[in-house]
This record gives C-alpha cells, structure tokens and sequence, in this order.
C-alpha cells in the first residue's frame, strides 16, 4: 500500500485518480506538458528548470559545482567567489555543459521485448535486446533529430523510447560564493534545520539567442504555504524500491559495505592532496565535496538496511506479494521462480565484482586521463562494427554528445591525477595481489606511486588538441599511438571487455528476465498503478510542506533568513559556518528578514532531483530542491511520509538575498519584480 505523498510517478502515468482523492486536483494534459517542457536534465547529474520566456533556467549550486570548478583558475576561481553577469553580454559560455528538455514519450516494450526470442542464450537475448534498441533510437534520431533513448523501467517489465530536445550553449548568469551556497559543509549534509542560498541561474541559448520558450515555471515571491498541495518535477537517480528481498540483503552485507570501503579511501586521498596548498584545495574541492556527499549517502542508506524492523518491513512486503502470486496456479507456474533466480545471481555478482569493477569499472584506474585513452582506444574500435553490434555508448546518435565531453576544454590537473591514480593502481594490487600477473603488467615493474608518475608524465591527453588527432586517426593511428594511457587502456582492454560480457550475460539479462517476471506479477496483482523505480529521467511527485517530530521536540518546516547569523555564531563563525563577505557587509539589511529561506516537504525524491523546481498547482515556482534528511536516507528502499523529507530553498528567500545582498537588478526584473 502506498503512503499517501508516496511515489516518482511517469509524466505520462501520473495517479490522476489518488489525486483526486487526496487533493482533489487533476491535472490536464496540458498541464502535464507544460511541466514536462519546463523540467530539465542537466547531464551532469542534477535537474533544472526554465523560469522565464527567455531562458533562463535555475539549478542548484551544487549541481553547477562541476562546470564552475572547470571554468576555474588560480586566478578566478568561480567556486568561491561567485559570479553576477550584469548585462547579456556578461553571461558566460560554461564547458562540456548539455542540458535536454524530454519532449516526447512512446511506448515500445512490444517491440524491444519481441526480439528476444523464447529459448534464447542470455548471452544471444542480451545482444538481441540491445541491437533492437539501438535500432529503435537511430530510426528515432533520424526521423526526429532529437536525442533518442530507450528506457528500461520496472527493472525489465516495460520500455520506452524518450525523445528530448538537447542543448549545448549554456552560459554562466549568477552563482552565489560557495560559502553560503554550501553552508555547513559536510557537517549539515542531509540535516536540518538548514541555511543554504543552493541555487545557480544559467540561460540556455539556442542558435546563439536565448532560447524562446513558452513553457516555464512563473516565479513566487512569496512564502511557500504549509500543508498545500505542491509538485516536484526532476530525474532522480537510481532506486532499489522493487527489488527483493535477496537483494537488499546483498546491499547490506556486501555491496554498501563496499562501496564505502573505496569511499573512504578516495576522501583521505583528496584531503591529503588538498592540505598540501590553498590552490590543491581548489582543484580537489569539486571532488572531494562529491566524494564526501556519496560517503555520507552510503552510510545513511546501509544504517536504514541494518535497522531490523527496516528489514522486517521490507520482508513483510515481499511475503504478501509471493502469497498472492503463490496461491494462483497459473501466476504461481509463470512467476514464482522469480526470487529465487535473484538470490542465485547476487551471488553471482559477489564472485566477479572484483573484476568487472576494477577492469571494466576502471576503480583501478581512477583518473581521468584512463577515461580519456579508453574512450579513444574504444571508439576506433567500435566504430568499425555496425551500429546496432557496437557499445551503447559508441552508437551513433550518442556521437555528438560523448565528442562534447570527450574534446571539452575544461582543465585537466596532472598532479591531482597523479595523486588519485597511485592510490587507486595501489587499491588494485591490494585487492588481487602484486603477484597477479595483470597487476605486474600493469604496475611494469614499479611501485603504484612510480608507475602513476611515470604514466602522468607520458600523456599528453590533457591537450583536447591531442586527443582530437587521435579520434582523427582511426584505429591504426590509434594503435600506432604511443601515449602511456593508450597504451595501459590497449593492455587491460581485453580483460575489461570480458568482464562486461560476464557481467551483462551473467548478471545484467538474467536479472532482467526475473524482474521482468515480477514487473508483470505486479501488474496483474496490484494493475497498473505502480510506478518504477527511478532512473534519471523525469518524474513527478506531489507533496506538502510539512515539518515532523523527532526525540528533541518538534520540528518546523521553515527556516528564516536572519536565522543564519544565530546559526553561524554557535559553530563560532568558522569554516564551514562562516558567512562570506557579502553578507557579512549587508547584515544590517538582511539580519531581521523573516522570509523563508530552506523548508522541508514530503515529496518523494531522491539522489538526481538535486535542483528540481518546487512549484504550486498554478505552476508557480516556489522553490529549488538541494537535499534530503537523514531519516529519509532510506528511502532508496522504501518510503515513509511519516519521516522522509525533502529539503528546498525557498524563492521567496532567493529573491531577498538577491535583492538585498547581491543586487541583481536585471536578474529580479526578469524575474518579475
């Protein structure tokens, strides 16, 4: 049973009928088109949405951090001091920067799931499935020009081809300074009460001219209401709502525990690089602060999983499901053998982790030159093949896009590179030995840090120059090549390739079909009112400003603007609660504001709704959501509107602080005010 503010709903399956009931409001489909138009999917991990007639869109800060990390210098560093374009012609261009806009929806699980033929090899499915959905995006791109993807949603149960509109100028507009758009650092991530200005303001430009754009969100200058109906529109990332049972037992005993292991280790890397100097920091702040944000995820996801009535609830779930499907004879033939075939493969996946993660996954390579040389070694490799045999990645109408990134100007630091790499090949040889014979290949003779240095010192791929030559080459240039990475990505690629086969035949399909299994259970137990779990793409979720109760006391779902200094004064002004200068200089102004600026609501979001709008049934905007709480960190697995919270900054809050402290006057006119 769904709690009542439960629920990543498809824009095109939307729970018309709970709506109704539970706020006695329908949405049109004209409605639901312009929210579809007016959300958008930064590829940088994060969301968005437009907010004027112009183009102009609204993130969050966070979700810019790595675009203005890469438009930094030690000379201006956009990360910490901000930035406010005055006029149009201020605005400025940002790096390796696409955002899409999803356009159109068509269902097509007949057609992907008919060319898998009964009695087919996993290894044959597998390939089958993906040579259909590669047919089914090129016929797509061709026919529409727009970027085309093939989603698969309930794990395996349908698919659906997303069509977006895709945009690649994108200039910088304002960004507040780190120290208050991150306020509270690691410290308060996924805590609240909060106090963070997380917002950044670009404007997409299309045939160099602001977009023109009749869907949009209108800006709110106003509190947001306690308790009233609002809606998040974003693409959160990846959720384990639908898998069993055997499955998040994987996740707590093994795949969580893991992945913290490699966590922990990269954020000691990071912050022994970045004590070395103030400019180290620089350079690693954008990685770290990310590293530092999954740690903290992982660590409150796995406490969720090793809470015993977590599990129960979980465990409670599951049987009622089996028993229904148990006690049809016909269900019980076609399906129940489901679970069991999860159980056997997350054991499976124990086994070759290892290799498919450090080879194919690259953790042991982790910089980005390795990325950078397997990219080039791969594209000339599969560019011989036809399309629909090649790697998704290197299909053609995914060109433009990984060309965008692969040749972006954006700076790349070798002795930070150097720094991670040692650590990760070091990781590699801890994990399967220095006597493995693929290890002493690769470390050739030296110790982790000496081979890292050696193969920084041998590249030249951080000149974009260089690496377009290379792709110009073509396979025989490529091999001719005689650059360290290319090098290392031509000496593991055989084995990286095996194991992504291993992988994708002994893990990927056969969980596919399971799921596939119980999507359909579900389907015919539960109807269609299900939605899937999440997938970067977009989804809709409804909600209310709502504070909770916790053991300390009640708490309110609002936090004021002139709260901050009270707040920065009990951690004694320091790192990471000093306020920068801005506000320091304008307290007098701004100290006694009582508008809104963080609050907290039950909408159902998750990792990837980072800067989704916040907005009203008359699709006004009045919020920018940043985070979650702590107690919703389980949410991944299930949802409890009781505690799960999702936490926003406030439009209302934004238009004071931008009025007041940082004099946007051609931002807030734009704006409205």
């Amino acid at each position: 049973m769904l709690h009542n503010d439960e629920g990543m709903w498809l824009p095109n399956h939307l729970p018309l009928e709970r709506l109704k009931k539970l706020y006695d409001f329908t949405p049109t489909q004209k409605w639901i088109e312009h929210v579809q138009k007016a959300s958008v999917r930064m590829n940088n991990g994060g969301s968005a949405s437009l907010i004027s007639p112009k183009g102009l869109l609204i993130t969050n800060h966070h979700v810019a951090e790595s675009v203005l990390h890469e438009m930094s210098s030690r000379e201006k560093d956009y990360v910490k001091d901000g930035f406010y374009a005055h006029g149009q012609k201020d605005e400025r261009q940002v790096p390796q920067l696409e955002v899409n806009v999803l356009w159109e929806i068509e269902d097509v699980t007949e057609r992907v799931e008919a060319s898998a033929k009964p009695g087919m090899t996993p290894e044959k499915s597998f390939a089958a499935r993906r040579a259909e959905i590669t047919k089914v995006e090129e016929e797509s791109f061709k026919k529409t020009g727009l970027r085309s993807n093939v989603v698969t949603l309930y794990q395996g149960g349908q698919y659906h081809l997303y069509r977006f509109k895709k945009y690649t100028d994108v200039r910088l507009v304002f960004a507040p300074e780190y120290a208050i758009a991150g306020f509270g650092g690691d410290f308060d991530n996924y805590e609240y009460p909060r106090y963070c200005l997380d917002v950044s303001f670009f404007r997409v430009y299309e045939n160099g001219q602001p977009l023109r754009t009749e869907h949009y969100f209108k800006w709110n200058f106003e509190n947001p209401k306690e308790k009233r109906l609002s809606f998040v529109s974003g693409h959160p990332g990846s959720t384990d709502r639908l898998s069993t049972l055997a499955r998040i037992l994987y996740l707590r005993d093994h795949g969580l525990p893991y992945w913290l292991e490699t966590l922990y280790r990269e954020e000691v890397v990071l912050q022994q690089f970045s004590g070395r100097s103030e400019e180290n920091k620089r350079k690693a702040h954008h990685a770290l602060h990310g590293v530092q944000n999954a740690r903290k995820l992982f660590v409150g996801q796995l406490a969720a999983l090793q809470n015993p009535h977590f599990i129960a609830r979980k465990k409670e779930q599951e049987d009622v499901f089996r028993k229904k499907v148990s006690v049809n004879p016909r269900l019980h033939k076609a399906y129940s053998q489901a679970w069991e075939m999860v159980e056997r493969i997350e054991k499976r996946l124990l086994e070759i982790r290892d290799k498919v993660n450090f080879f194919d996954g690259a953790m042991g390579f982790n910089t980005k030159f390795f990325w950078i040389a397997r990219t080039i070694v791969r594209m000339a490799e599969e560019d011989k093949k036809p399309n629909e045999k090649r790697l998704p990645e290197f299909i053609d109408s995914a060109r433009d896009s990984l060309l965008e990134w692969l040749f972006s100007p954006a700076p790349i630091y070798p002795d930070l590179e150097e720094w991670t790499l040692a650590e990760s090949l070091a990781f590699l040889a801890e994990t399967f030995g220095f006597e493995d014979s693929a290890v002493k290949n690769i470390l050739a003779g030296k110790s982790p840090r000496a081979r890292a240095r050696e193969l920084i010192a041998r590249t030249k791929l951080d000149d974009a120059g260089e690496r377009r030559r290379l792709v110009r080459a073509g396979k025989n240039g490529v091999r001719k090549s005689t650059d360290s990475f290319i090098r290392l990505a031509f000496l593991i690629d055989k084995d990286a390739r095996h194991w992504r086969r291993v992988f994708e035949n002994e893990v990927e399909e056969l969980l596919r079909r399971a799921y596939a299994k119980i999507a359909r259970a579900q389907f015919e137990i539960y109807g269609r009112n299900l939605y899937p779990d999440a997938t970067f793409t977009l989804r809709i979720a409804f909600g209310r400003v709502l504070g909770y109760t916790e053991k300390t006391g009640v708490v309110k779902p609002f936090t004021a603007i002139g709260e901050i200094f009270a707040h920065a004064q009990k951690h004694g002004g320091k790192d990471p609660w000093a306020l920068p200068a801005s506000w320091i200089k304008n307290k007098n102004v701004i100290a006694k504001s009582k508008k809104a600026f963080n609050f907290i609501s039950t909408h159902d979001t998750h990792g990837g709704n980072s800067g989704s709008p916040v907005f009203t049934h008359d699709l006004k905007i009045a919020g920018i959501l940043f985070d979650g709480t702590v107690a919703g960190l389980g949410d991944t697995f299930l949802y409890s509107d009781e505690e799960s919270r999702s936490v926003s900054v406030s439009t209302a809050g934004i238009s004071e602080v931008l009025e007041k402290i940082y004099h946007t006057k051609r931002l807030l006119e734009e704006l409205g005010m």
